[in-house]
């Protein structure tokens, strides 16, 4: 018995030592572009489709939807440095005009939404989807 736990023991002992750690590097995997994807998605937004009668307070989800694209298509495509501006700019002026508490259209937060549907056309036709 008392061998069997030194040869035991003897075996445990060595378990690892001489094994070299295996290393794992995580791949990303090359699937489709998303961004065609996500512009196509805020192209179908009534506040792109009707952004002159559309309710600025109701249009607060959907800016910061084209917030996060614009800040994706500046990172993925900086060939469209200039769109992006052109696309930040309403974002830009909605949320400075403290649009997201307008409930009725018109004025400054009817015009920026009417501007950020021009620039994320342009955009779109630039990228594709």
């Amino acid at each position: 018995m008392r061998a069997i736990l030194i040869a035991l023991l003897l075996v445990v002992g060595g378990c690892g030592s001489s094994e070299t750690p295996v290393k794992v590097t995580p791949t990303r995997s090359t699937g489709p572009d998303v961004l065609p994807i996500k512009l196509k998605a805020l192209t179908t937004d009534q506040c792109y489709l009707a952004p002159a009668t559309e309710s600025p307070k109701g249009c607060q989800k959907y800016v910061t939807e084209v917030s996060g694209a614009e800040g994706n298509i500046r990172k993925r495509r900086p060939d469209l440095a200039a769109n992006t501006t052109a696309l930040e700019r309403p974002i830009t002026a909605f949320r400075t005009t403290n649009c997201q508490d307008q409930a009725a259209a018109g004025g400054p937060c009817t015009q920026a939404l009417v501007d950020m549907a021009a620039a994320l056309t342009a955009v779109k036709s630039l990228v594709g989807g």
